[in-house]
């Protein structure tokens, strides 16, 4: 300890001494010394010097890589059943465990929050993805300080710790570079992160790259770029980096892909190794990767391959009735699908590759499973126009499609924007029923692959098939437990929540171990489940139908894997029981409000009028974020007034765009004129406004909001017409899905056309400021038809 006089000693200092001090210490003011546990004299002679102990974990401690798949259904790789080649999976199964009834949620935020912390995503504020902000505590969308994250925890237990790729626990609001980030990677327990905020994005031309803390600012990308690539590439050179600065530090590495979420985009050659894979249809398909899960033992024999859905809305036909040409297009869009697939587990075969070659793969617990359930989202048809095929307006026009036709040499590319027909996503879930979204077996159940030879080595006669219940929640108390780490009490001084996981270390270990999770509730937009035991309770909740207890259907799992027996009217007490577990549970959790037809989702907080102030971006400003540029345009009449100080007679390039090629618009000079680029969903439209002089210039798009949800669009030079465009449809949801860029067309164009022409075309001449002024917003805007009805409703009570 530090030596001081006693109280009282008025001797001047000498060796190892200090002055004595003040009884009073001024407030605000620490004690340099205090707590330090050498001595310290008025020399280094006299002095006894003492270090911190840094934190480390134990001796021996695994690595630990968790790959989080987005939108993948239970059949969709080698060892759940798929004709797809995945070799790097079929090997880490080989040697792993095979978890066969692994439960998630059935949507991508939701199932993300859950497996990082451990608790029920509704405690944790996330009833719905990171794209909604209604005002209630289940749709918070965000972390809060007393939920510690795997990657805290680790991270504060000596692991480094980094993530890449999709992360999707940012409220969309809160993804520009002004926000505080106090959810982003980083602020929650990351050392390193790469990757995009948001929920997709193109894997050809990301639309807005984050490095740390922030976002990227790129005009072009090689042509043979490919996002999934990209973000292997930087957890391969995060690993190589730390081991080159310290031999035995443990890692986490949350490799998050944003594959295989839609839009499906596949490089050519890995397109090519699939084709005819899939012209015998979807039906065949079912049957063949259903037979394999059986021979490996995924289910008890005598389990029954369900009929193709047939809930309205979720149906699906059979495959020998499609047209020779639909059958073309449709194994189109699934030879891309698996294109995904395959180059994700070629890039995890580079990772485990680098393991290896560190000697460290046997010593590194890999975890490989889904977000949620293969998806229904691209309708009975597939699409290729992405963006509007997942328009959802109660007012959409007879003359809206959403579907641009696309040559099918280009689907799959980076100028097509598809998915596949429901029929693809039925396959992609075999042998369970419905979607990404419900919670039927469909939504919920996806694979799951977890390899640690060091640790978990396989004993003789073990399959590694284990067929208990297990929930997200359970996957951190798991990973802390197997590698050592206690989860903390308290955390920064406050308690921490309490977990709702539970680990399942013991069924790893021991294949005839009882599940460690026998009961769990499931909400999704209304549609609701409870487990306990081997029993399900579940609903197919028809959006904006009333809440009451004809919705239940039960089915015995146990007898019944597949949930095509609806045994409810046999056990009426087990419906009245399990239905009141899941009130209560709901109730214990924040699931309430449920969402219903009042349309409260469209709803945002006060905060978000600030995003529709008119805006002055000046030359050279960064690409405005996606959401907070689409505030000002959505819904509404809009300006756009480029500043011209000075254009020169050869001067070209984009004075302004906004959107890519799922949809956008963009003005630019070409040949001395003035013209205007309108991508409606993938159709081109363009107009000539006119020779543009020399000189300083005001340059102004009118947009007006007009009916059948419209725009209608004039050019003007200095006040006076020079063209017109539309009417066009307006680009609503989430597109335009690329911000807006000054100067310059970045990243996946508007207009394909002049980016094979020019690249992204920069201009040239002397622009000061681009200024945005939106209008009054349309009497179609979502938001502003609830104002008015909940305002209407106010009044009456």
């Amino acid at each position: 300890m530090s030596t001081t006089p006693g109280p009282g000693r008025a001797s001047a200092p000498g060796p190892g001494h200090r002055p004595a001090q003040d009884p009073a210490p001024t407030p605000g003011r620490r004690d340099p010394y205090a707590g330090f546990a050498g001595t310290v004299g008025r020399t280094f002679a006299t002095s006894t010097a003492a270090w911190p102990q840094p934190v480390r974990p134990r001796e021996g401690a695994p690595n630990i890589v968790v790959v989080l798949i987005d939108d993948m259904g239970y059949s969709d790789i080698g060892p759940f059943g798929a004709e797809i080649p995945t070799p790097t999976l079929d090997r880490l199964a080989a040697d792993g465990v095979k978890l066969a009834n692994y439960h998630t949620m059935p949507l991508c935020s939701p199932a993300r929050a859950a497996l990082l912390t451990g608790l029920n995503p509704h405690r944790v504020g996330y009833s719905f993805v990171a794209n909604a902000d209604p005002g209630f505590p289940g749709y918070g969308m965000e972390v809060a300080a007393d939920i510690p994250t795997l990657a805290e925890t680790l991270h504060d237990n000596g692991y480094a710790t980094y993530a890449v790729g999709k992360w999707h626990l940012t409220r969309d609001s809160a993804s520009n570079a002004a926000d505080n980030r106090a959810n982003w990677p980083l602020q929650k327990g990351f050392d390193q992160y790469y990757g995009v905020l948001e929920g997709l994005t193109s894997l050809f031309h990301p639309h807005q790259l984050v490095r740390d803390n922030s976002p990227l600012d790129i005009d072009e990308f090689p042509d043979d770029y490919y996002y999934t690539d990209d973000i292997t590439d930087r957890a391969i050179a995060m690993v190589k980096s730390l081991r080159a600065h310290d031999a035995d530090k443990p890692f986490f590495l949350y490799l998050a892909h944003n594959a295989v979420h839609g839009p499906l985009q596949a490089k050519p050659a890995d397109v090519a190794r699939h084709r005819g894979r899939y012209d015998e249809g979807w039906d065949e398909l079912r049957a063949a990767r259903f037979a394999r899960q059986l021979a490996a033992g995924h289910f008890p024999a005598g389990t029954e391959l369900p009929d193709r859905n047939r809930e309205a809305g979720y149906d699906v036909g059979p495959w020998d009735e499609l047209t020779d040409v639909r059958q073309k297009l449709y194994a189109r869009y699934m030879e891309v699908y698996a294109a995904m697939v395959d180059n994700v587990d070629q890039n995890l075969g580079r990772l485990t590759d680098t393991l290896a070659a560190l000697g460290e793969l046997d010593n590194t617990i890999i975890v490989f499973t889904s977000d949620n359930g293969g998806t229904g989202e691209g309708g009975a048809e597939g699409t290729r126009s992405y963006f509007s095929r997942f328009v959802h307006h109660p007012d959409l026009p007879a003359d809206w499609n959403p579907d641009v036709e696309r040559e099918i040499e280009l689907i799959g590319g980076p100028r097509s924007l598809v998915h596949y027909p429901r029929g693809w996503g039925m396959a992609s879930n075999t042998p369970f029923r419905l979607y990404k979204g419900q919670t039927y077996a469909g939504g919920v159940r996806v694979p799951f692959v977890l390899s640690w030879p060091a640790g978990l080595p396989r004993a003789e006669g073990d399959t590694g098939v284990r067929p208990q219940y297990q929930y997200v929640t359970d996957i951190l108390p798991t990973l802390l437990e197997l590698a050592g780490v206690e989860r903390p009490s308290e955390r920064s001084g406050q308690p921490v929540q309490s977990l709702d996981g539970i680990s399942f270390a013991p069924v790893l270990r021991d294949p005839a171990a009882g599940s460690t999770h026998p009961e769990q509730y499931c909400e999704m937009t209304g549609n609701r489940s409870y487990y306990r035991d081997g029993w399900k309770l579940v609903t197919l909740h028809r959006f904006g139908a009333p809440y009451d207890d004809g919705e239940w259907a039960l089915y015995d799992l146990r007898a019944d894997p597949t949930e095509i027996h609806d045994v409810a009217a046999d056990h009426p007490e087990l419906v009245e029981e399990l239905s009141a577990a899941w009130e209560a549970a709901a109730w214990r959790d924040g699931v309430f409000p449920l969402a219903d037809g009042s349309g409260a989702l469209a709803l945002r907080g006060p905060e978000a009028e600030r995003l529709r102030r008119p805006v002055t971006l000046l030359a050279g400003t960064p690409e405005l974020e996606r959401y907070r540029s689409s505030r000002l345009v959505s819904f509404r009449s809009f300006r756009v007034e480029v500043e011209l100080a000075a254009h020169g007679a050869g001067d070209q390039g984009v004075l302004v765009s906004h959107g890519d090629q799922g949809g956008g618009y963009s003005l630019y000079v070409e040949d001395g004129r003035l013209r205007f680029a309108y991508n409606q969903y993938g159709e081109l439209f363009e107009a000539d406004g006119g020779a543009l002089t020399a000189g300083a210039h005001l340059v102004t798009v009118e947009a007006t909001a007009v009916a059948d949800l419209k725009w209608e669009f004039r050019l003007l030079v200095d006040g006076t017409e020079g063209g017109r465009l539309g009417p066009v449809h307006q680009l609503i949801g989430m597109a335009p899905f690329q911000g807006i860029s000054v100067g310059v067309d970045r990243k996946s164009p508007v207009s394909w056309p002049v980016y094979e022409r020019h690249r992204s075309f920069r201009y040239t001449g002397g622009l000061r400021a681009v200024t945005y002024r939106p209008g009054d917003p349309a009497p179609y805007d979502a938001e502003t038809v609830v104002r008015a009805l909940r305002e209407a409703a106010a009044a009456f009570e």
